[in-house]
Formats: structure tokens, sequence, C-alpha cells
């Protein structure tokens, strides 16, 4: 499998004050194809900020992204925004969808935004939402949606632009047990559909347990974690 994302020895540090905080100390990660990795750890242990480093939002002290062999790292913003619209896609634990517009129009948006026709962005969108059983729910707004379908959504929404890796910060944070097995059920058929990859930052074990390979962010190191069989 072709390597997506690359990771070497990323350091960050906060200065509060007087105080120095070391958030991340050496980290290392690797992503192929189609893996699905979870990524857990306590709150403020550095979660979020290794999944805004790893999308080029935030400078590690040191260390270098990877991602489709493009450094993220060294390159300008214009260049890291470029590398984020070809090959990534993100979900957050609240879905963010633009409330005055349809499930359908939500979904179509980040095709239009990169310059492709309405109509063909549409019939993307709609093939998406069919694929996470909202064929029914195309004309539907946000506020029109249950938790667990504006979260399918979101995830629709992520795949349209046909991302190589999907970067996912608590997507079922805020979902019931069932909403939640859906949403993951989801990421890995997609993954085996169409070989994209998905980090998922969570607290929740039995998250990670569904991944291919889970790692636990503890004093800023990044441990292979087992999961449960």
């Amino acid at each position: 499998m072709s390597k997506v994302l690359s990771a070497q020895n990323l350091s960050k540090r906060f200065v509060d004050g007087e105080q120095e905080l070391g958030v991340l100390n050496g980290v290392d990660v690797e992503v192929k194809a189609g893996e699905r990795v979870a990524i857990v750890g306590r709150s403020g242990s550095g979660k979020s900020t290794l999944l805004h480093i790893l999308a080029g939002l935030t400078d590690p002290d040191l260390g270098e992204v990877r991602v489709a062999g493009q450094s993220m790292t060294n390159a300008s913003s214009d260049v890291r925004a470029a590398i984020r619209n070809r090959h990534m896609g993100f979900v957050y634990q609240f879905h963010h969808l633009l409330p005055e517009f349809s499930a359908l129009e939500n979904v179509a948006m980040p095709l239009i935004i990169s310059g492709r026709a309405s109509s063909k962005s549409k019939e993307r969108a709609m093939s998406l939402l069919a694929a996470v059983d909202l064929a029914e729910r195309l004309g539907h707004r946000p506020h029109q949606l249950s938790g667990g379908e504006r979260q399918r959504v979101a995830v629709a929404r992520a795949m349209a632009t046909e991302p190589d890796i999907l970067l996912a910060d608590e997507p079922t944070g805020n979902l019931d047990r069932e909403n939640a097995v859906q949403v993951l059920r989801l990421m890995e058929s997609m993954s085996e559909d169409t070989g994209t990859a998905f980090i998922v930052v969570t607290h929740d074990a039995s998250v990670a347990d569904k991944m291919s390979c889970s790692f636990v962010l503890e004093d800023g190191k990044l441990n292979e974690r087992p999961i449960a069989q």
C-alpha cells in the first residue's frame, strides 16, 4: 500500500507565562492508503494539536509532515492550502454544516468551490448521500436532520473531493452509541471501497478498537496501543 501521510520527530511546546508546556516530544506516525488509525489520549494530551500539525494548520517546533509525498511543514500557506484541498478531508465533533443549505448543497459545496460545474457537483453529492443512506434527505437542512444524519452528511462532504486521507477530531463525540457505530461502519466501508485513509482522534477506547491500528498519546509520545479483540 502507498504511503499517504508521514510525520517524523514532531515536537511542540507552548509557553504560558513563565511556564513551558511540552505537548509533543518526538512523535512519528505513518499512514498508508486504506488504513484507519486511531489516536487516543486524555484531555489536554495534545491530540488536537497533533491533528492540526498533520493538517498544516499549526507549525511544529521540530520535525516534518509529508502528505502524498509533499512537504506540508516547509510549504507556503498557499501550497499547504492546495495540498489540503487536493489530498485531505476533515470531520469534526460538531458537524459544521451550513445551516441555510440543504444536505445536497452542503456536500456539493467543496466541489463547487474547487471549480467543478454545479451540475456535476450535485451529481456526486447525490451519489455520496445515497452511499450514507440519506438519499431521502437531499433537500433537508441541518435542523431537519438527526445528530447521526448530520454527522453522516459531514462525512459525505469530507469525501466529496476524493481525498487520500480524512482527519477526524472526535467524530462520534456527540452521538449516541447506535449512531456512533453507524458512522464508524461508514468510515470502514469508505476506506475499503475508495482506499481513503483515516486518522481518528478520540478519547473513546471503543471507537479506537474499531480502527485498523491504535496509538496512545501520553507525555508527548505516541505509542502503539493494543486493540481489544
